[in-house]
């Protein structure tokens, strides 16, 4: 007599719990989400509920610092702590350690909130602390690999620092003109980071993403780049105008000559890849820019400074916060209908938000519009991704 075998369906594994320790594994799982949200809480209280900055950091001195400091220098971190692990085998921050350095940023976000010299100063404290911080882990594990190609890395880190420093303490002065230059230094050396970074990381994403494309690494150029950025820093500290904006001029054409190089069209069907080449653009652009308005002062220089922030810093984050995440968690590097539409309404956030710098009586409409925008693309990013990044990686690597 047969013996029966009823067919069973085969078991589905279940996906993992969230653990805090896998959270503080690397510097991305949690400080990305944390940047991200910061993103848009910050944007929402600028344009919907300006009436709640009572700190000595208020009004456009508040934006500006969140953020330039508070969320793209924040994201830069997370992923140089992250890369840093790539580049030297040793993990340079986790565990309580990366906790201790979260909670310093989330002290001085609140701390610039809160209204009185006390919390300032709070805020302030920690805030360079948690540059320092990552300055020195950084800096720990890269000379103790010898990884002599990122020695120049922690250095960038702790000059970012320096100058939030500089812009916090004329903020609480209330100079403006040496803010605006604060404000510039910044902008600087985040712009030679990005550059650094999205010089390496793009050929790199591209040629691993396409068979058969072959694409230059630019090394050369990168370091003209990098020197340019150099030598225009210390004319921007100097005060030297004409030699500014000559090396401005020379880093961002440098940007789209290494941008042609990569072969642009090759990568037109690939969101992963087209929204980076999109964002280095925007930064060689605003660069250039930024050339101009150092000879011409009467130009607004929130043209320059959205453009390079907005059009490259943040175009390029939303396209390295999907594209590294994917791949350190382990999982396949394609997007869903959801992350898409973050990028595209990236696009049109940085399209609105230059749109209200045109004379006419449309900007209070069109900033809103943008903010809307925005808000948008940070919500879609933590809904999509931060069940996955407090949880262990796909393939249990």
């Amino acid at each position: 007599m047969r013996k029966v075998v009823k067919a069973t369906k085969p078991a589905v594994a279940s996906p993992a719990e969230p653990s805090l320790k896998t959270s503080l594994e690397l510097g991305f799982r949690l400080i990305y989400p944390a940047g991200a949200l910061w993103a848009a809480v910050a944007i929402g209280l600028w344009i919907f509920a300006p009436q709640t900055l009572t700190g000595t950091l208020q009004g456009l001195a508040w934006h500006a610092h969140e953020m330039l400091w508070g969320f793209v220098a924040t994201i830069a971190v997370g992923f140089l702590l992250t890369a840093g692990a790539n580049w030297t085998g040793k993990n340079p921050l986790r565990g309580a350690p990366l906790a201790a350095l979260l909670g310093l940023w989330l002290v001085a976000r609140i701390g610039f909130l809160m209204p009185g010299t006390d919390a300032f100063r709070v805020a302030a404290a920690s805030e360079l602390l948690f540059f320092a911080g990552a300055s020195i882990a950084l800096g720990r594990v890269i000379i103790a690999s010898r990884n002599t190609r990122n020695y120049g890395v922690p250095v960038m880190v702790l000059a970012l620092g320096a100058a939030d420093a500089w812009y916090l303490s004329q903020a609480a002065n209330g100079n403006y003109t040496e803010l605006m230059q604060a404000l510039d230094s910044g902008l600087l050396v985040m712009a030679a980071i990005a550059l650094l970074v999205a010089r390496r990381v793009i050929p790199f994403f591209a040629m691993r993403a396409i068979p058969g494309l072959d694409l230059p690494k630019q090394t050369r150029s990168g370091q003209i780049q990098l020197v340019a950025c150099v030598g225009a820093l210390a004319c921007l500290l100097a005060g030297l105008m004409p030699p500014l904006a000559f090396l401005l001029l020379l880093a961002g054409a440098t940007s789209l000559y290494q941008l042609l190089s990569w072969k642009p069209l090759s990568v037109l069907h690939r969101p992963l890849l087209w929204i980076l080449y999109t964002g280095y653009a925007a930064l060689g652009g605003g660069l250039m820019v930024a050339a101009v308005h150092a000879l011409y002062p009467e130009i607004q220089p929130a043209v320059h400074v959205h453009l390079i922030a907005m059009g490259g810093f943040s175009v390029l984050i939303i396209g390295m916060l999907t594209r590294t995440a994917l791949g350190h968690l382990g999982r396949p590097l394609k997007l869903d209908r959801s992350m898409q539409a973050s990028y595209w309404l990236m696009l049109l956030a940085v399209a609105l938000r230059l749109g209200a710098l045109a004379p006419g009586n449309h900007a209070g409409v069109l900033l809103q519009l943008a903010a809307l925008a925005w808000i948008a693309v940070f919500a879609l990013y933590i809904w999509r991704f931060f069940p996955m990044l407090i949880r262990p990686r796909a393939d249990a690597r």
